[in-house]
């Protein structure tokens, strides 16, 4: 048998992949990695009503931006496919009926305007949102209800028709969560759930048992001296209650000793409950992985990644959200991620996003990261800013002036774009308190002492201008700003001279020229 650790992220291509969605992926392919174990990712689209069109393609990409790519899925291929449930329908079918048979589960014929009777019929004080349930299963038009002869005749005559688990009542259902420990439910509180809808697709409910089985996350093998279970189950804690109706149906359809490991992962919080992408819009921060465009409303909900944030940044920040390494260590590769990562020191508790904590692991990362690997990213940046004819040389040598500087990807264009096209216009207003003509000649001589000089390094420049400045009785401080200004246009960018050096000789003289002009 095999037994190597296999764990699963499932999906529903519905919208936008949320930040939660994100690091259930981030935790299994963590843990599959550190286990030498194969993540797969699997496409719920069971629910053919709520499909949005390019939102399985969405998904991928945001996993391959993040680098957290699935060994086995309906892209990257596999041994258990399909990988889409809606092309795995006829299978369903089979398990349901198998459910029924057994007496584990019913058929119900019940029409929308039955249930809505129900609902209205059976509200109390006590219970104003009554459930399909053992107290009303009886009252229902169902094959529990219904004579078999009568359950017969519907069924041969194709009457519409769902499947329902039958729970059982007054029972307590229990397991044992690797983050939240051991767990109870009494069946009596849970209604009787439809497994397969009247379509013939089955709900998330039978899918993820069914398919969990037969995708081999829910296998274990015998050990020397114990049963070891050795697949996992990772998801949001939105399924705990849930939970009683998965564990019936492995124990009913596979036995539970086949069932996977469960976590429940904790909730991502905003800054008022649940993060949600109205928090986003409301406080001005990214929820989704990337750019995603709603196809009914055209609204754009903004991502992480157009937002400027690394793909290793934002790893790093997903994984502290509800866990850690039991040290002070906030910076992590991904390899020491996945060398250190265990689901046991997730939280139970939720984690709140702090945007501006995750705003510093940026900067963290953009200041350790390479020339090498920022150089495409960010030229990209200035191209989209119109930015054109961009020396490589001369960006390489302007990313790393910079990039201590930037928290942002995006920033690079409001710490870089003067290296490459010279001020349109410039704070006048910040020099003209304190111009004269004492600094107006000053200037004069630094431009013929600079066309003289044939040692264009940021130091000599310095020197040339201090030098200058104490020949003139002249404060360095007092003339910096106007050269600066002179440079770049404002009163902002990295060290004047860095700067001079990088634009060259012949584009600081055209500068400082024209900027006098304005000054005078």
């Amino acid at each position: 048998m095999d037994k190597k650790v296999r764990v699963r992220f499932a999906p529903s291509p519905t919208g936008g992949l949320h930040l939660g969605g994100m690091r259930t992926v981030l935790y299994n392919y963590l843990f599959a990695k550190k286990q030498g174990g194969d993540f797969i990712l699997r496409i719920e689209d069971t629910d053919q009503s709520r499909y949005v069109a390019g939102a399985e393609e969405y998904i991928f990409n945001c996993l391959k931006w993040a680098g957290v790519e699935p060994t086995e899925s309906s892209v990257h291929g596999g041994n258990y496919g399909p990988y889409r449930q809606s092309e795995r329908k006829e299978l369903y079918r089979k398990y349901a009926e198998q459910l029924v048979k057994n007496g584990h589960a019913y058929y119900a014929f019940d029409t929308p305007e039955d249930l809505e009777k129900m609902r209205h019929d059976f509200k109390t004080d006590q219970n104003p949102s009554p459930q399909y349930d053992g107290s009303v299963r009886m009252k229902m038009k169902n094959s529990v209800s219904l004579p078999a002869d009568e359950t017969k005749k519907l069924l041969s005559e194709g009457a519409r028709h769902v499947i329902r688990i039958k729970m059982p009542e007054h029972e307590t259902v229990s397991f044992t969560d690797i983050i939240r420990g051991d767990v109870s439910f009494d069946t009596s509180t849970i209604d009787d759930k439809v497994l397969l809808k009247a379509d013939g697709m089955p709900t998330y409910h039978l899918a993820v048992v069914v398919d969990d089985h037969l995708m081999k996350i829910s296998h274990a093998f015998r050990g020397d001296d114990h049963l070891m279970k050795i697949s996992h189950a990772f998801r949001g804690e939105e399924w705990l209650p849930s939970a009683p109706v998965h564990i019936l149906l492995w124990k009913y359809l596979f036995g539970l000793d086949e069932m996977p490991q469960w976590a429940h992962l904790p909730l991502i919080l905003g800054p008022n409950g649940k993060l949600s992408k109205r928090d986003g819009a409301k406080y001005g921060f990214p929820v989704f992985s990337m750019n995603w465009t709603d196809a009914k409303t055209n609204e754009l909900t903004e991502g992480f990644k157009e937002k400027g944030f690394l793909p290793e940044a934002f790893i790093n920040l997903l994984a502290l959200l509800g866990w850690n390494d039991g040290t002070e260590q906030e910076i992590f590769t991904k390899e020491e991620l996945i060398e250190k990562f265990s689901i046991e020191r997730v939280h139970s508790g939720g984690a709140k996003f702090d945007y501006e904590k995750a705003k510093w692991f940026n900067h963290e990362w953009i200041k350790k990261s390479s020339v090498d690997s920022l150089q495409s990213t960010v030229k990209n940046i200035l191209i989209e800013k119109d930015i054109t004819g961009i020396n490589e040389d001369v960006l390489r040598k302007v990313i790393e002036l910079v990039k201590d500087r930037c928290t942002l990807l995006t920033d690079f264009y409001d710490q870089s774009y003067f290296f490459f096209k010279s001020p349109e216009k410039w704070d006048v207003d910040a020099v003209k308190p304190k111009w004269n003509e004492a600094k107006q000649l000053f200037f004069a001589e630094v431009i013929r002492n600079y066309e003289l000089n044939n040692d264009w390094k940021a130091i000599t420049l310095e020197n040339s201008f201090k030098e200058i400045a104490a020949a003139n009785q002249i404060k360095p401080g007092e003339v910096l700003l106007p050269l600066r200004i002179m440079l770049v246009g404002g009163k902002f960018g990295p060290g004047v001279f860095d700067i001079a050096e990088i634009i060259g000789k012949e584009e600081t003289i055209s500068r400082i020229k024209k900027a006098l002009i304005a000054f005078a």
